[in-house]
């Protein structure tokens, strides 16, 4: 290629993004929990709607999404009109920079934050700023401290991936109200579903002019292989993200399985229920066994060891009894394990190996 063919500044410095491993060489049965995913899968509804949209896949797909905001309005108490819908809450995201940030332009979030902000950030050639955390956990002061006159965008999850914490409404809003006035603080709210009673921001959305909300159906409503997200804010801002999403960024099986995933809450408490009993009791688990979590309000817990080397051999025996965990070194937490509540059979098993790990170097 031309040596005068190139890309964009800021390209090149994107790290690919690794998902969650699904295959251990040599072993055909693994358990895997290393992408946060629903162990029980989409609701029978949802299923049974994606069976029967698999006749009209030689139609085009409505470009609105009007049924499926309208459902999630229905379900979350919304206006409609200040939905929209993408390719997983990672479109969304990266709409965000592509509308809200460029060159000379400063992206924030937190240091153990998603890492799709920074490379989101970077795709729109903007530069990624991050704040520390105190303890895990975001710090508001300190994010306030980072920001100047070039921020454009915060980003915060809350629940937070992957270290599974959160801060309450009152920090939320102190957030808000302390940001310089040209910037939109991005509330990801990948995890929200599995804290009973929180909206995600939704009432900071409504109050303020200057915050936008995301999230998911890939994590509670078992539906990460479509991916399919969403977004809530001012109607400016939504006005001003349909004019860069592509009309038909969504399939109408994407469209009508999340309408359906969504329309089946009895389902969805079921499975909230089912985590919460058995992210509890896996804690406690690997806590009796010399390895610490901070509390969690996700689908996942952030197992931490005494050192690099002690979390990367428990890694490496896990794997050699078929289990698959996430190493979060990439998210600078290098003597941690991230390892996702699966079904009760997969809490115990990894577990029942951590434990024989542990008690094997005392």
């Amino acid at each position: 290629m031309s040596a005068k063919i190139k890309p964009k500044p800021g390209i090149l410095d994107i790290e690919l993004y690794e998902g969650g491993a699904a295959t251990l060489e040599g072993v055909s049965d693994v358990v895997k929990l290393s992408s946060n995913e629903n162990p029980f899968g989409p609701s029978e509804k949802a299923l049974k709607t994606y069976r029967d949209v698999s006749h009209q896949l030689h139609r085009y797909p409505s470009t609105d999404h009007g049924d499926l905001r309208a459902a999630i309005a229905e379900v979350h108490g919304l206006d409609a009109g200040r939905i929209i819908c993408g390719a997983g809450s990672d479109e969304i995201i990266s709409f965000l920079c592509q509308a809200y940030a460029g060159p000379g332009d400063e992206v924030l979030y937190t240091e153990h934050g998603f890492l799709m902000y920074r490379i989101s950030a970077l795709a729109a050639g903007a530069t990624p700023v991050e704040a520390p955390e105190r303890e895990r956990v975001t710090d508001v002061d300190a994010l306030l401290a980072k920001c100047t006159k070039n921020t454009k965008l915060v980003f915060i999850a809350n629940p937070n991936n992957p270290t599974g914490t959160m801060i309450g409404g009152n920090e939320l809003a102190r957030l808000a109200d302390g940001l310089p006035p040209q910037a939109l603080l991005v509330l990801d709210g990948a995890y929200a579903e599995y804290v009973q009673g929180y909206d995600g921001g939704a009432a900071l959305v409504e109050a303020r002019d200057n915050v936008v909300m995301t999230r998911t159906f890939s994590k509670l409503y078992g539906l990460g292989g479509l991916r399919v997200g969403w977004g809530y804010g001012p109607k400016e801002v939504i006005d001003v993200l349909n004019r860069i999403r592509g009309p038909f960024n969504l399939s109408q099986a994407q469209q009508d399985t999340a309408e359906a995933a969504i329309r089946d809450q009895d389902y969805a408490n079921k499975c909230r229920a089912e985590n919460t009993r058995m992210r509890a009791w896996l804690a406690e688990a690997l806590a009796e066994h010399g390895v610490p979590s901070d509390t969690s309000c996700a689908n996942f817990i952030l197992a931490r060891f005494a050192s690099i080397s002690e979390a990367e051999a428990c890694d490496a025996h896990l794997k050699s009894k078929g289990l698959i965990v996430r190493r979060v070194g990439g998210y600078k937490l290098p003597n941690c394990l991230r390892i996702t509540v699966g079904d009760e059979a997969s809490c115990r098993q990894v577990a029942h190996a951590v434990a024989s790990f542990m008690e094997g170097r005392e």
